[in-house]
């Protein structure tokens, strides 16, 4: 199996172009002792996931092959408009992927979604199907504070949402998460995600913690953050960041994971010490030819795009070890 993925590597990396082969031997998962907040020690790792958005090139057993060839342990897989799987064809082509990445030699346990509402069919079929496909955590979609209706109002309304899309995950055996995201949606404040997950089944629904947002967010304070939300965090994304100015104005620039303002060894130490080891979903957001924005193709050589997952891979290994 790792012939053949290795073989299926080069053939892809090299189509249409004459650059040297690419070569991303597998790399089993480091593995670290360490601490946990009640002083016993205990050797855990991370599972690292590749968010599929970024690999959407590729079909579904390309997709498995990719991730089990460069070490990761899964597949984040979208499963939403534009996405690897769409919303209007769950029923048929999730179980398609999940077998096909399997095939590929990799696994998906988690998908990334725009469910929003029990009274969406299609968001009832994604919950339904990946259930019965072997998924055990879906990303919702991001809600936005509603028109005319006050700030308090729309949390309460996505509460109760919340609430219910808990209740049917329970029914069905899967949790969901909703993810913070820095912006004007509703979660670039924990504390907003804190007050619509107030009244659901804590077993059923948490949040996807993502500490690029929360740095670019809560600036120091994201460690507050971090402590309001920590028993509720279910998925952590990994990606990193940095302020630059561009055109004259402050943006926020997407980089290679450790080049940026993220303190991955501040982050790393807090999951450590409270034994906070839920999957991971790494995401490159920086450019990469229309990979990072989940283009169906892209402009850039393929091999450029596995081997920044496969730097980022290595760097989030150094860096849980060493924290």
């Amino acid at each position: 199996m790792i012939s053949s993925r290795r073989s299926f590597v080069k053939n892809i990396a090299l189509a249409g172009t004459a650059l040297p082969l690419l070569h991303v031997p597998f790399v089993a998962k480091a593995s670290n002792l360490f601490q946990g907040a009640d002083g016993a020690s205990f050797e855990e790792t991370l599972e690292i996931n590749i968010f599929s958005k970024h690999l959407q090139f590729l079909d579904y057993t390309q997709t498995g092959e990719i991730a089990a060839e460069l070490g990761f342990d899964g597949v984040d897989l979208t499963v939403r408009p534009k996405g690897h799987v769409l919303p209007e064809t769950v029923k048929q082509d999730l179980p398609k992927a999940i077998n096909g990445i399997s095939q590929g030699g990799s696994n998906c346990s988690l998908i990334t979604t725009s469910i929003e509402s029990v009274s969406n069919p299609l968001d009832v079929n994604i919950i339904e199907t990946a259930a019965k496909s072997g998924i055990k955590y879906y990303r919702t979609h991001w809600f936005k504070y509603i028109k005319d209706r006050s700030m308090t109002d729309s949390l309460a309304i996505y509460q109760d949402e919340i609430k219910k899309l808990g209740d049917f995950n329970k029914e069905n055996d899967i949790i969901g998460c909703y993810q913070n995201h820095a912006g004007t949606d509703i979660g670039s404040s924990f504390w907003e995600i804190h007050q619509i997950l107030q009244t659901v089944d804590k077993q059923y629904f948490g949040t996807e913690y993502d500490i690029r947002h929360a740095t670019a967010e809560g600036g120091y304070s994201w460690v507050n953050g971090f402590e309001l939300l920590r028993e509720q965090i279910k998925v952590i994304v990994l990606k990193d960041f940095k302020w630059a100015r561009v055109d004259g104005k402050w943006t926020a620039l997407n980089v290679p994971i450790g080049e940026g303002m993220v303190d991955f060894t501040r982050f790393f130490q807090l999951l450590k010490k409270y034994q906070i080891n839920v999957p991971v979903s790494l995401h490159l957001e920086y450019p990469l030819g229309g990979a990072e924005k989940g283009n169906y193709s892209i402009t850039v050589d393929k091999k450029i795009v596995f081997e920044s997952m496969k730097k980022d891979l290595d760097m989030i290994r150094k860096l849980w070890e060493k924290a």
